[in-house]
C-alpha cells in the first residue's frame, strides 16, 4: 500500500476496478483546510485520461511494476509490435495504451510498463526525444520573421510538428516526446 506522499510520475495505481498510471501530479497545501494531490490519471486499459485529487495522507492501492526494453518493429492499424531486446519475445499492444503512437518510428526502443503479477503489458514509456526526418514542409515565406514565427512540417512518421521557419524537407530534428514539440534542429 502506498500513500499520497509517494506519488509520483509513472506511478501506477489501482483506482476504480481499473489500473491507471499517473502523468502528472501536484501536491496542494492551501492556507485554509487540508492538503490534498491534484492528479491526472491515464488508464492503461483504455487510455482514458481523468482528473482526481487525493486529500493528504489517503492510501493508494500501488501495482508493482517491472520495465524492459522493447524495439517498435511495425504497427498494423490499432495494433503495435514490439520485441523484447533481451530474449527477442515478441508483444502486441493498443494504439490506446501508448502515449505518443505518431513519434514512434520503426526500430525506436521504448520501455515497457509490465504488472509483475500478471505478466500484461500496462503501458509504453518513450524516450525523452526523438530524431525525426522532415518530409514535407512549406518554404519559409521572405520577411515573415516576427518573433518564434513557425509553421507545420510533416515527420517521416506521419505526424505534424509545429517548427521554426528555417526547417526545410530533408531536415532531421528533435522532438520532445512528452509535448510532441520541436526542440532542435540535427546538425550532420
Amino acid at each position: 500500500m502506498a500513500t499520497t506522499s509517494d506519488i509520483r510520475n509513472g506511478l501506477c495505481i489501482r483506482y476504480n476496478h481499473d489500473i491507471f498510471k499517473i502523468i502528472e501530479f501536484l501536491h496542494v497545501k492551501p492556507g485554509k483546510g487540508p492538503a490534498f494531490v491534484r492528479t491526472k490519471l491515464k488508464s492503461v486499459t483504455t487510455g482514458k485520461v481523468i482528473d482526481n485529487t487525493f486529500s493528504a495522507g489517503h492510501k493508494l492501492d500501488d501495482v508493482r511494476v517491472e520495465t524492459h526494453k522493447f524495439q517498435f518493429l511495425y504497427n498494423e492499424g490499432e495494433t503495435y509490435h514490439f520485441m523484447n531486446t533481451e530474449d527477442y519475445s515478441q508483444i502486441e499492444l493498443q494504439k490506446a495504451t501508448l502515449d505518443s503512437p505518431d513519434l514512434m518510428k520503426e526500430g525506436e526502443v521504448v520501455t515497457v510498463l509490465i504488472n509483475a503479477e500478471d505478466n500484461m503489458p500496462l503501458s509504453v514509456e518513450m524516450p525523452a526525444n526523438v530524431v525525426l526526418e522532415v518530409t514535407h514542409t512549406e518554404p519559409g515565406v521572405k520577411g515573415n520573421t516576427a518573433t518564434n514565427a513557425t509553421k507545420p512540417a510533416t515527420v517521416e512518421t506521419g505526424a505534424i510538428v509545429n517548427v521554426p521557419l528555417f526547417i526545410n524537407e530533408g531536415d532531421k530534428i528533435k522532438v520532445e516526446t512528452d509535448k510532441g514539440t520541436y526542440k532542435e534542429r540535427i546538425k550532420e
